[in-house]
């Protein structure tokens, strides 16, 4: 599915930027707008016929060069190197990093095992530490590389947070411990590489519409770590909120992205996946030069109480 980017422009153009989790959803649709906008993309994915379909869609659209796919299990060691490797090799520099790869595994405490709450930590706070890790040698080169011809250029990156990492998630202990850990990454991040010019943010999401809003189901699934995980809400979480899906008649993308009411949201609705990419694209682009270091809420205003 082709999300149409808000905004297209020239604003990104000579940058390389990586998306993790870049096929579908937000991070297809952040991929897409960054692509729109003048950048080259490396999708980064477990699911390679998801990435290749997406890499494939933006070639078509923005050009043959426009976007090449990394296809990987990014919590394996060694992987978030490979990753930055690969967009050096194919692209010459790095300018861009969404940290948007992720699941959930939900469980309430008394029930959650050791293996739930570490999966979560590996994906959603290991694998960005990794990553900035391995961009910390690659940005710092190319900011000595600025300063020595006199130039002035920010580098990007951008947190995928949650209101969860803010406010906790009631049956998600080991997401809402690994999205507010990863607050703590950015803030020490954008400390550290400040003087490198590069500004690192993070995004909040309250409820955007995805395939994780929807039941759990043999049709939507995430192999990582050794495992398969089906996505999406289980049943009975599924039941309290009234979200069914009939099993003969499974929704289009179309639908499963659709914005759909939502009563404690100051906009009586949920985000859409575009709107998410918006929020994300703005802090990839020179509109945010100074701004680090911050959590910024993308929520509709959610009301907290």
């Amino acid at each position: 599915m082709f999300v149409e980017p808000t905004l297209t422009s020239s604003l990104l153009d000579g940058q390389v930027a990586i998306v993790t989790g870049g096929s579908r959803g937000i991070g297809g649709a952040t991929a897409i707008q960054l692509a729109a906008n003048g950048a080259k993309v490396v999708i980064a994915d477990v699911d390679k016929s998801k990435a290749d379909a997406t890499v494939a869609a933006i070639n078509e659209r923005y050009g043959s060069d426009r976007a090449t796919a990394f296809v990987a299990d990014l919590v394996s060691p060694g992987a978030c190197d490979d990753l930055v490797d690969h967009a050096l090799h194919y692209y010459g520099d790095l300018d861009i990093v969404v940290n948007n790869a992720g699941y959930a595994w939900d469980s309430r405490v008394h029930a959650m095992t050791d293996e739930q709450f570490q999966a979560m930590l590996d994906i959603h706070l290991v694998v960005p530490f990794r990553l900035a890790r391995a961009c910390a040698p690659v940005f710092r080169a190319a900011a000595q590389a600025d300063s020595a011809n006199g130039v002035v250029r920010h580098r990007k990156t951008v947190m995928v947070s949650s209101m969860a990492g803010l406010i906790g998630l009631d049956g998600a202990a080991n997401y809402a411990a690994a999205k507010a850990g990863m607050l703590g990454l950015v803030r020490t991040l954008a400390q550290e590489w400040g003087a490198m010019r590069v500004n690192v943010n993070a995004v909040a999401f309250g409820v955007i519409q995805t395939r994780f809003g929807l039941p759990q189901s043999e049709r939507e699934v995430i192999h990582t770590g050794g495992r398969t995980i089906q996505v999406g809400m289980p049943a009975k979480q599924a039941q309290r909120m009234g979200i069914t899906v009939d099993p003969d008649s499974p929704p289009t993308e179309a639908e499963i992205y659709a914005a759909k009411p939502m009563p404690f949201v100051s906009l009586g609705r949920t985000g859409t996946i575009s709107e998410a990419a918006d929020a994300i694209f703005w802090l990839c682009s020179p509109l945010s030069n100074y701004v680090t270091g911050q959590v910024v809420p993308v929520n509709g205003g959610t009301r907290l109480a």
